[in-house]
């Protein structure tokens, strides 16, 4: 690629870049806000579970199970009535939120309940013990130990979406997938391809890195197998005791 052609594309792959992180910030927000309840549900009403539902649990881990398995170009194409309800039209950034948060939502759920089940049930009896209430024990033990957890869900959750979202250039979302598709593989310019390849590594990497590093700080200081458990959990149980 000359120099002409990298001065001419260089604005596309910065939107490209753009675009890609605002479809990706956004789904991964709404899938925090909607896996979150439901991966901690899918723990509090199995067997043995502080609500425990068998039937719903089995319920809600059966439509988890489906949404999961279901390949994400699919789920586009099945998606297409719902996103056009949603945001008006099926091409574009906003639309491939649509898709993207809902395959996200059922896949973080899944990691998040992994998360909270290796949570000391010791905690979790002795703040109950002592009149915690089943919020309580959401609030102040399953959430905080499982943080560090948690953040690494949320770091692999981003990065399968990072991927989603190239899939998603194919239905034209835009994006580093379009451009991919667009350019390197029908107007076979093979270095551009190559050069959104290489971007979407190093975005990758760097979030990788930082969720790495997040979880390992929350960790040293005190997230779940960490120095002060007993600590974290007197101040719990105190919470508790104070606010009834």
């Amino acid at each position: 690629m000359s120099w002409t052609d990298w001065s001419a594309r260089q604005p596309l792959l910065s939107q490209a870049c753009w675009d890609t992180l605002y479809m990706v910030g956004w789904s991964t927000l709404i899938a925090v806000v909607g896996g979150l309840p439901l991966g901690v549900l899918l723990v509090l009403t199995d067997r043995g579970g502080l609500l425990q539902n068998v039937l719903a649990n089995k319920v809600i881990g059966q439509i988890v199970n489906v949404a999961r398995s279901m390949p994400f170009i699919i789920l586009m194409v099945a998606l297409m009535n719902f996103t056009r309800w949603i945001t008006g039209t099926t091409i574009g950034r906003e639309a491939a939120i649509v898709p993207l948060a809902i395959g996200a939502i059922p896949f973080f759920a899944r990691l998040v309940e992994t998360a909270v089940r290796e949570v000391d049930g010791g905690l979790v009896e002795a703040v109950q013990s002592m009149g915690g209430n089943t919020w309580t024990v959401v609030r102040k033990v399953l959430v905080p130990e499982s943080l560090p957890s948690l953040i690494s869900s949320t770091t692999t959750t981003i990065v399968a979406l990072i991927g989603y979202s190239a899939m998603a250039g194919t239905v034209g979302a835009g994006g580093l997938g379009d451009i991919a598709i667009r350019y390197g593989y029908q107007r076979f310019e093979t270095e551009l391809m190559w050069i959104t390849v290489a971007i979407l590594a190093v975005v990758i990497s760097l979030i990788q890195f930082a969720g790495d590093y997040a979880a390992r700080s929350l960790h040293r200081r005190g997230g779940r197998s960490g120095p002060v458990p007993k600590l974290r959990l007197l101040k719990a149980a105190t919470a508790t005791g104070k606010t009834g």
